[in-house]
């Protein structure tokens, strides 16, 4: 098995990609790199035994998208309650999978319809569809092998203190010796001082480790209520059980 993960960025700085193979009870990262473009992240998921985390997200909220059409329609709207307060606007912002990120790790995810993570979601959608060009099975659910994924809470989730790991690189390299502790199964394969460099590499790293708890099943799936939602809003993996259990 192989796990590609991916810290997704708007333009090429910024996006990293991590390849973890999974053997004889133990993994191998053979392959971290940064700057990395669509044709790469495509060409990385070739074969059938991989499975893709992107840490982005891979829709935005129904209301958000409802509101902005009709909207669109009408310059001034003549329909449904709009008064722009936070309790209005709540549904707008975060979507279903977000509420539950913040019921698990205790903070809100950056909202894919208000912050600049919005441009990245973009870049993303573009690459979904060259991904389902190519033959990759596509789908935002976490019903397959595409997993939308969140390093920092994946962290958290695991136990590890990420006070200040996306700014400093100090912090990352502790949390690599950690790591490495609970995880004696995971071979860096000398790409510890990279991802110790640089966040997006790290979060590479964590993404595809996120990814590996999708492919074995180990997260909570959408409920069947709200399926047909996060086929189209996305959800989060959010993994369950420790780090150490990925190797099983």
């Amino acid at each position: 098995m192989r796990t590609i993960g991916v810290d997704l960025a708007a333009g090429l700085p910024g996006t990293a990609l991590a390849e973890l193979v999974w053997a004889d009870g133990g993994a191998r990262l053979t392959r971290l790199e940064t700057g990395v473009d669509d044709a790469r992240i495509v060409a990385s998921v070739s074969g059938d035994a991989v499975w893709l985390g992107i840490d982005c997200p891979l829709g935005w909220p129904d209301a958000f998208v409802d509101f902005v059409r009709a909207h669109h329609v009408d310059a001034v709207p003549t329909r449904g309650s709009v008064d722009g307060g936070a309790d209005w606007r709540r549904p707008l912002v975060y979507r279903h999978t977000d509420h539950v990120v913040r019921e698990r790790i205790g903070r809100w995810p950056l909202s894919v319809s208000t912050d600049r993570l919005g441009v990245t979601a973009l870049r993303c959608a573009g690459l979904l569809r060259r991904l389902a060009e190519d033959g990759f099975p596509v789908d935002r659910a976490a019903e397959g092998r595409l997993y939308e994924v969140y390093p920092g809470g994946s962290l958290r989730l695991w136990g590890f203190d990420t006070t200040g790991y996306r700014v400093d690189a100090a912090r990352r390299a502790a949390l690599l010796d950690t790591l490495s502790a609970r995880a004696p199964w995971l071979d860096l394969g000398g790409f510890a001082p990279l991802a110790a460099a640089n966040a997006d590499a790290f979060d590479a790293v964590i993404a595809a480790l996120a990814t590996r708890a999708g492919a074995l099943g180990a997260f909570e799936p959408p409920a069947s209520d709200i399926l047909d939602i996060a086929r189209r809003e996305g959800w989060v993996v959010l993994p369950e059980g420790p780090v150490e259990a990925l190797a099983m």
